[in-house]
């Protein structure tokens, strides 16, 4: 018995939970997101709250029935909230940039690096070692905040790259004489 797939998911005022044959669409203030629903799960949408339940007592219904509720539970919380992912960069001379289509960033390359920001996403630095990634889309956010982590990642002797807010960066010692 999944715990995480027999809690309601509750659907606040302003956001819309439709059922379709084979989908799931939520619409909201933030945008609209779709969901396809695999044969091994229903949804169901009544007094305000959305209920996944398995199809059957199959293992794949049973490994699926939590994902899905919380794939749409996700949905909800985007289009009514959003989500946002804080980044820092950190080394000489290191900073970013955005206007409105690239992010533009200084990581100690020869050249800057200029990252096409995607539809559906919003950038913004607020601090030039700063970079805030905001979207209505889940995946899509961490997504975005994982490649531009990837241009640089954090080495770990003096910490110098592109990480989360927050992560720990475990310095290796340095060459001994």
């Amino acid at each position: 018995m999944s715990r995480v797939g027999k809690q309601p998911i509750a659907i606040p005022s302003g956001v819309t939970v439709s059922v379709n044959p084979g989908e799931v669409a939520v619409k909201g203030a933030k945008g609209e997101l779709k969901y396809k629903l695999l044969p091994e799960v229903s949804v169901e949408v009544k007094d305000g709250k959305a209920w996944v339940k398995p199809a059957n007592k199959g293992t794949r219904a049973r490994t699926l029935w939590g994902t899905s509720r919380n794939q749409i539970s996700n949905m909800v919380e985007g289009v009514s909230k959003g989500f946002t992912r804080k980044m820092e960069i950190q080394g000489v001379g290191f900073r970013a940039a955005a206007d409105k289509n690239y992010l533009t960033l200084a990581l100690g390359y020869s050249h800057e690096i200029k990252y096409a920001i995607p539809a559906g996403i919003e950038i913004k630095c607020a601090k030039p070692t700063e970079i805030a990634v905001t979207g209505f889309d889940k995946k899509l956010v961490g997504q975005v905040a994982a490649e531009i982590r990837a241009l640089r990642k954090p080495e770990p002797y003096k910490g110098k790259g592109v990480r989360y807010e927050g992560e720990y960066v475990r310095q290796k010692e340095g060459k001994k004489k």
